[in-house]
């Protein structure tokens, strides 16, 4: 399907060349009432899609406070600001979402390292120090 003139016209040459893997820093303008700001996403792109057209978008996911955020952003949106690739990766997928339960997986195992950390080694796991005393 080729793109039209009109199209070609909204394309976005200042882009950098980005791929699933990198870790990008997109900073978006943001309309607050009658104030505009930029608002900066750093993370993980996860995958691109709708081809190199005008609708091209790409997944950005980031964690914050152990709760995994993703946000889709249009790429040749006029609401990106600037687009900075922080680290580049090779990988193997054209869509890292393996990602979601790796990280999952991951935060879970340090929950239990946490949880067991904060029982006491003599006290049993479903004991606690209030149904003891009474």
């Amino acid at each position: 399907m080729e793109t039209t003139t009109l199209e070609q016209l909204q394309l976005r040459a200042d882009l950098p060349d980005i791929s699933p893997g990198d870790t990008v820093r997109v900073h978006q303008k943001i309309k607050e009432g009658g104030k505009e700001r930029v608002a900066v996403f750093e993370g993980l792109i996860l995958g691109r899609r709708h081809g190199r057209g005008i609708t091209a978008t790409m997944t950005v996911r980031k964690v914050v406070d152990g709760i995994g955020v993703e946000r889709v952003f249009p790429l040749h949106s006029p609401t990106i600001a600037k687009m900075e690739v922080l680290r580049r990766a090779r990988v193997h997928r054209a869509k890292l979402y393996y990602v979601r339960k790796k990280a999952s997986r991951e935060i879970r195992r340090k929950m239990r390292q946490i949880w067991s950390e904060a029982v006491p080694a003599g006290a049993p796991a479903g004991d606690t120090s209030e149904s003891a005393a009474e």
